[in-house]
């Protein structure tokens, strides 16, 4: 891929990364639900992450005309998986949703598979190890999003059913 063209997949990159994350801040606003807001705004803080790094990389590689070598390009990890988890901990019923909710969270999940695979496809186009490692980073924490929010969404519509996948109980007694 050429240079012209790895810069405007990034800008296209960054135009994603704000547009997730007004849509996450938004459902997070209205949102009744406990789990869906915890869950809508560590997204929407990642997402605001990830759109500080590729636009610290796109002015550098715009400024310098290549790959830059001291922009930092490491991402943190999501922490997603927990948000979940720690949101369960504190309520005692389910929490409240209703059909805007599922259906922000089933919009989510399009929106993060679509994100690793547009990452995806950028880290096929590439050769240079940093931006390997920077791409298979983005590509891995936006896999983790959906199937974050796909356990969300699975616990707001049968939460029976969550509890005896997560608790793994048998029919053994074990």
């Amino acid at each position: 891929m050429a240079e012209k063209d790895r810069l405007q997949t990034i800008e296209v990159a960054l135009n994603n990364e704000l547009r997730e994350r007004d849509f996450y801040l938004k459902h997070a606003e209205k949102t009744r639900n406990e789990v869906g807001k915890a869950m809508f705004l560590q997204i929407a803080d990642e997402e605001l992450e990830h759109y500080e790094r590729l636009k610290e990389l796109h002015d550098k590689w715009s400024k310098e005309e290549k790959w830059p070598e001291t922009v930092p390009l490491k991402v943190k990890n999501t922490n997603i998986k927990d948000v979940l988890l720690n949101v369960l901990k504190k309520v005692e019923a389910k929490p409240e949703s209703d059909a805007d909710d599922l259906e922000a969270i089933r919009t989510a999940v399009d929106f993060e598979f679509k994100a690793e695979a547009f990452y995806k496809k950028l880290l096929g186009q590439v050769s240079d190890p940093k931006e390997k490692e920077f791409f298979s980073l983005l590509c891995q924490i936006e896999r983790e999003h959906a199937l974050s929010l796909q356990e969300a969404e699975e616990f707001l519509t049968d939460p029976e059913a969550y509890y005896r996948t997560k608790e793994r109980h048998g029919l053994d007694g074990m």
